[in-house]
């Protein structure tokens, strides 16, 4: 059996992070999850509260944290666009300080460190599929900057801290995920399409539904991430971690009315700023390195989540902030 670690999780309470924290915690590792409760939730960890493995504390991860650990993953940040652009500022001092603090963490602590970055580095890509070596299209002043850029600065800062001091990190990179425990107002396609289609509301679709995008299961991805963490020291990224299956954004909504058994209404919006038009990964270098790939298609994914949608109440549940 692999050693007990003391690992820390930023964004813990979040829709990826309380997913890894039960990965972690029924391994046995003692888990402390850290969690502002910005746009995340503690719904999503409540099983977990009463563990002898698993502590939750509410910080902020803009402020500096000292605690003794082995890992850290940190994967604090807003991720829907709504959110992110809600506070823009505060977006990017999340993934720019918030690299700082965890980076200052494990470089005291001789930990290991993952970085949750995202897709969003490639910007509105000009090269399909999309390898790590592509260096991105990226307007660095346009309304998703704050995101965009505040996770290829923080990129930066971990290629930095591990040539200047050693730091032991990893990189990847994480395109579209879903899954139960999505956020039912967290703006997002997937969790938007569900929710329109078992309420009986009509269907936003932005744009004409023709751009695409690829949809990774979150129990794959998370597969992905821990075999990162725990793979070779020689290989530290950045990957890709994410499904290459490519589906518009009509087909998808096509499909969530088939798995929901709902007779969609549909009702076109314009197109958001800056809104990539085609998005999906190359994992040639997740295969060659991790033997990683996903497994779930997403019809059988989209069952598991809309039937987790089934069991919760949404009246219970609040946007986070007011751009949805």
């Amino acid at each position: 059996m692999a050693s007990l670690k003391r690992i820390l999780v930023t964004g813990g309470a979040g829709f990826l992070g309380s997913h890894l924290c039960d990965r972690l915690v029924e391994q046995g590792h003692d888990v402390v999850c850290v969690d502002n409760l910005f746009t995340s939730q503690k719904f999503n960890i409540q099983h977990l509260l009463g563990r002898p493995n698993f502590e939750f504390i509410r910080h902020d991860v803009t402020h500096p944290l000292f605690l003794e650990v082995d890992e850290i993953y940190n994967l604090a940040c807003p991720a829907a666009p709504g959110h992110y652009q809600y506070n823009p500022i505060k977006t990017m001092k999340t993934s720019v300080l918030g690299a700082i603090n965890m980076l200052g963490l494990a470089k005291r602590c001789r930990a290991k460190i993952l970085q949750a970055s995202t897709s969003e580095v490639y910007g509105d890509p000009t090269e399909h599929p999309q390898r790590e070596t592509y260096r991105g299209n990226v307007s660095c002043i346009g309304p998703r900057a704050c995101y965009d850029e505040g996770k290829r600065a923080a990129e930066t800062l971990f290629f930095d801290y591990h040539r200047s001091n050693g730091v032991n990190i990893r990189v990847m990179r994480i395109f579209n995920t879903y899954g139960p425990r999505m956020h039912p107002f967290d703006g997002r396609v997937v969790s938007n399409f569900i929710r329109q289609a078992l309420t009986g509301d009509t269907i936003s679709m932005f744009g004409d539904g023709t751009q695409t995008r690829s949809f990774c299961f979150v129990d794959d991805l998370i597969d992905g991430m821990m075999k990162l963490m725990n793979g070779p020291d020689d290989f530290i990224g950045p990957v890709n971690i994410g499904n290459p299956d490519e589906f518009t954004i009509m087909q998808l909504a096509e499909l969530v009315c088939e798995v929901s058994g709902s007779k969609c209404k549909f009702v076109h919006k314009p197109l958001p700023a800056d809104d990539p038009l085609q998005r999906k990964p190359d994992i040639t270098l997740a295969r060659q390195k991790l033997g990683w790939e996903p497994r779930i298609k997403l019809k059988d994914g989209l069952r598991k989540t809309v039937d987790y949608f089934r069991s919760i109440d949404f009246s219970q549940f609040r946007a986070p902030t007011p751009n949805y």
